[in-house]
């Protein structure tokens, strides 16, 4: 089974002013797939994501962040994913895009990226529950083979 990570980021929840309900309903919608081995709320400070995402790549094979991939001054989960990046994976990006506008136009505001480092794959998840819950089940179906293939496990496509 491979082992996942969950990063919310929130400052009111990082307060624990805002009970975080998108990282609770990552961990349900993963939890058949993958052994969730981490799970915490940040603030949203590009300065401790990145070295906690470079962290956690050593023990885990996904990381799914939630929060911080909007308009707001400190909205910053993309840039701070993509400073620690190997290859981006516009694929992904671009197909949870395309579902969420297809749901909402509000969608069109979300910036999270999907990357690779090492033989991690990180995927920025929006912070409402709604757009974590329409995200995951898009990709759910896709997340094993792409792992499967990043870990050389599996080689053939």
């Amino acid at each position: 089974m491979y082992k996942a990570g969950i990063i919310t980021l929130s400052d009111t929840g990082f307060q624990g002013l805002r009970t975080d309900e998108s990282g609770p309903i990552i961990r349900h919608l993963i939890q058949e797939q993958f052994d969730v081995i981490k799970q915490v709320i940040l603030p949203d400070e590009a300065d401790q994501l990145s070295p906690l995402l470079i962290e956690w790549c050593s023990t885990c094979d996904l990381i799914l962040t939630t929060g911080g991939t909007g308009l707001g001054v400190r909205d910053i989960t993309p840039e701070a994913t993509l400073r620690i990046a190997e290859k981006e994976i516009p694929g992904i990006s671009e197909g949870m895009r395309m579902l969420s506008i297809q749901k909402t136009p509000f969608a069109m505001l979300s910036r999270g990226v999907a990357v690779q480092r090492g033989k991690t794959l990180i995927i920025n998840l929006p912070g409402s529950p709604k757009g974590v819950t329409e995200n995951l089940t898009y990709l759910r179906p896709i997340l094993l083979h792409a792992l499967d293939i990043l870990t050389d496990r599996k080689t053939a496509h």
